[in-house]
């Protein structure tokens, strides 16, 4: 009797690699990114527009899930250039070979959580 195998490929029965997986994260942070600058820019209106406003709008960032979102846009920020500056390197024919892949890939997350941390760190060492 031979062995029963699915129809279709889908993704229980494959393991993304570390690369594809930061392909897709580097493309996911640029639409948060995308998302949080217009956030900014309402931001920015409303400092504009005047006391009432701009209080208005302290309140919504100094509220916990504000604050949430505006750590997930650190987070994002930080990785997306991280991984850009990558992709820079890879622009200039450095660092193509799968070892060096893998080795970047790890520096980048690992460089985007110590620069989120140091962020968050500064802000709320200032506080």
């Amino acid at each position: 009797m031979a062995r029963q195998r699915p129809l279709s490929p889908h993704l229980q029965v494959y393991r993304l690699p570390l690369p594809a997986i930061m392909s897709i994260s580097h493309r996911m942070t640029g639409i948060i990114l995308s998302s949080g600058t217009l956030m900014l820019t309402l931001y920015l209106v409303a400092l504009a527009n005047g006391p009432e406003s701009f209080a208005l709008a302290q309140k919504v960032i100094a509220h916990p899930i504000g604050m949430l979102v505006l750590f997930g846009y650190s987070v994002a920020l930080f990785y997306h250039g991280c991984n850009g500056v990558r992709h820079l390197f890879w622009d200039a024919l450095i660092g193509l070979n799968i070892p060096a892949i893998y080795k970047s890939g790890q520096v980048v997350l690992v460089l985007a959580i110590v620069l989120t941390a140091g962020l968050w760190g500064l802000i709320f060492s200032a506080v």
